[in-house]
């Protein structure tokens, strides 16, 4: 019998029961940022390191809502637009979980952005950093474009997981290029393309519904990161709650093969051996 639960996800020396990573920003409070973490079933959760220091109007801190015990951290470089600065950060946050004794401490959520108006990944910068970071000892997931050259370029660099953007960060357009998605899919996961079937590649930003959520899955993701779409839902526990059955479904039906598309109808039931019709009845 089909499990009817995805399998953990491995990224490096790290396993993930929750193929869905959730973001901690945005939350109109800390008190609903743990209802949703909890409701979205993730044992994974990224926090900008440059932003954790940042108190909410009431000086309380969003480390001190998170329970260590429960989730790993994966500390990201968001807000970063040179490989310098990546780099620093990411080793910052190598520090400070450290002090924590949180084993998110080990790897990083790379991203080095091109500009602040579309957020989307600088390929020259995001290739350094990922060759120094790798070098440095980090697991490295890198935020990446949906170009599959570049995706190519980021796993030979190292990367522990290559992580496409579905769209731009938070606009929440959704899978925008599936086609090109597809194709990083394949080019780093099939080994008649050179790739590895043990490659983890996440679907990383722009994702708004759980129905985007399923259509990165069933294009044969392993995992989902997101945040916006569930901190800036109407309701972001009930959001959560979507997000998490969504990518199980997702990821469970791509791996039990659809049924072919055809042009016209075809019967549920065989047309032979039915009941005669009568006359006079």
């Amino acid at each position: 019998m089909a499990e009817d639960h995805t399998p953990p996800l491995q990224v490096g020396s790290f396993s993930l029961n929750s193929r869905l990573v959730v973001g901690t920003g945005k939350y109109e409070t800390y008190e609903v940022m743990q209802d949703a973490l909890a409701a979205s079933g993730c044992d994974t959760v990224t926090v900008a390191v440059r932003r954790e220091r940042l108190l909410d109007d009431q000086g309380r801190s969003l480390l001190d809502f998170l329970d260590l015990d429960r989730y790993t951290i994966l500390p990201n470089t968001a807000g970063c637009f040179t490989t310098e600065d990546a780099v620093r950060t990411a080793r910052l946050g190598r520090e400070l979980l450290d002090q924590l004794g949180n084993p998110g401490k080990d790897w990083v959520k790379l991203e080095v952005l091109a500009d602040k108006a579309t957020l989307l990944p600088d390929p020259v910068g995001t290739l350094e950093a990922t060759k120094e970071l790798v070098a440095d000892g980090f697991t490295v997931l890198v935020y990446s474009s949906d170009d599959p050259v570049m995706a190519r370029h980021l796993r030979d660099a190292g990367a522990a997981s290559v992580m496409p953007a579905g769209s731009p960060i938070g606009s929440g357009r959704g899978i925008a290029n599936p086609a090109a998605i597809r194709i990083i899919i394949e080019q780093l996961t099939q080994t008649e393309h050179g790739g590895d079937p043990s490659y983890p590649v996440i679907v990383d930003a722009g994702v708004g519904t759980p129905s985007d959520v399923t259509i990165a899955m069933e294009l044969g993701a392993d995992g989902v990161l997101l945040n916006t779409g569930i901190a800036h839902a109407k309701d972001p526990v009930a959001m959560a709650h979507a997000m998490r059955h969504a990518t199980d479904a997702g990821y469970l039906g791509a791996r039990a093969g659809r049924i072919g598309k055809k042009l016209y109808a075809s019967a549920s039931s065989p047309w032979e051996g039915v009941i005669a019709t009568i006359p006079g009845e």
